[in-house]
């Protein structure tokens, strides 16, 4: 769920971009456009939590290397990053400055009715003369069908700038459009042996304070968090968003994954003021969890459980990324962060792609993707 670090790094042509008109009007320079799509990435970063079951998109206004306008998209229902923008536009510079302008847009304009009006059309209406977008729809009934809209009323178009960025910004509604399961995040707190259970008379915390601040903003990226019945009984954690600046986030629902049944009614997650936000799940497989939550337009899911829960979650190849904060504690014990069957071979052990380090006080936070070996044919 991290901006990608294209954002940040010096720009390179993406070998994805594809030219969609002939016009040289459509290419632009090179450079120019992925400053100008940079600046979209930074809009789209601001509605990370806040947009689901949509994607976070961001978009701007750009006329003689001159920004006119910017916009994002703020929540589902309301309008798209491409008519905030030109709205934004509108309102500084007037209608007049907006004709003949080029927008670009980290996703594909929406060329079909939902919540609110295509995109697309919006930009005809405009009179935009150029447009360029960063990611397809990964919808397959709407994806690339901007492109013709859009040329034949005479705009030129540009696809895939900054492409793997934009990409990655809406990993969570890609997955979720094309198979109907969220992303799911295997998140842990360990010990460098890779133990979560503290000692009894331990304090209640294994990671830093600076580890548990960066949780808080993981959770207020993701629609869901996850956890096991073990888990609520021993630990009974509120599992809310908490202590983030200027702000007041949007609670995630909290899933409580249980064999059976036998929880504690007296617990956080059934008792405080966010309790509607407690879903119980006795009985069922993570990955029919899973399939109902998405069914509920949950996109991302944060699974904190122990090692039962992470244990199935990687048997089963459901985690899509991994957020590990590593404590420089020698903890021993039993209980490792993920159980389940593991892998037969480290050939076959899931890996962790790019993996990203970074200190959170003296923990290690280890972030990538996860990749899995191919599954064995007869």
């Amino acid at each position: 769920m991290e901006i990608p670090e294209q954002r940040r790094g010096p720009p390179a042509r993406p070998a994805a971009a594809r030219l969609t008109s002939g016009a040289a009007l459509a290419q632009g320079p090179v450079m120019d456009d992925e400053h100008w799509m940079r600046l979209a990435l930074d809009e789209a970063a601001r509605g990370i939590g806040r947009t689901s079951p949509n994607p976070p998109v961001g978009a701007v206004v750009v006329r003689d290397e001159r920004l006119l306008g910017s916009g994002w998209h703020r929540a589902a229902g309301q309008a798209h990053a491409e008519r905030e923008a030109l709205a934004d536009a509108v309102r500084r510079h007037g209608r007049e400055a907006v004709r003949g302008a080029s927008l670009f847009v980290t996703l594909e304009p929406c060329s079909s009715h939902g919540r609110t009006p295509p995109c697309s059309q919006g930009l005809i209406d405009a009179r935009v003369e150029r447009v360029v977008y960063g990611a397809l729809d990964p919808d397959p009934r709407h994806c690339g069908r901007a492109d013709a809209l859009l040329q034949a009323a005479g705009i030129a178009v540009r696809a895939g700038v900054l492409a793997t960025a934009c990409e990655r910004l809406i990993r969570p509604f890609a997955k979720a459009t094309r198979s109907g399961l969220p992303w799911v995040i295997a998140k842990a707190g360990m010990s460098l042996d890779g133990r979560i259970t503290r000692p009894p008379v331990a304090p209640r915390w294994i990671t830093s304070e600076a580890s548990r601040a960066d949780t808080h903003r993981m959770r207020a990226q993701v629609d869901a968090i996850l956890i096991g019945g073990e888990t609520l009984r021993v630990d009974n954690p509120q599992l809310t968003v908490r202590g983030l600046p200027d702000e007041e986030p949007r609670q995630p629902w909290r899933v409580i994954v249980t064999r059976s049944g036998n929880l504690p009614r007296e617990a956080t997650v059934f008792t405080d003021a966010h309790r509607d936000r407690t879903l119980v799940f006795t009985g069922r497989t993570l990955r029919s969890v899973l399939e109902e939550l998405g069914q509920r337009e949950v996109t991302s899911v944060l699974i904190e459980g122990g090692m039962r829960v992470l244990g199935e979650a990687f048997d089963e190849r459901l985690v899509d990324q991994v957020c590990f904060y590593i404590a420089p504690l020698l903890l021993g014990g039993p209980k490792l962060v993920t159980g389940g069957q593991g892998a037969g071979s480290t050939v076959e052990a899931p890996r962790i792609v790019n993996p990203q380090y970074e200190r959170f006080g003296d923990d290690l936070r280890v972030m990538g993707e996860v990749e899995y070996a191919k599954e064995k044919t007869d």
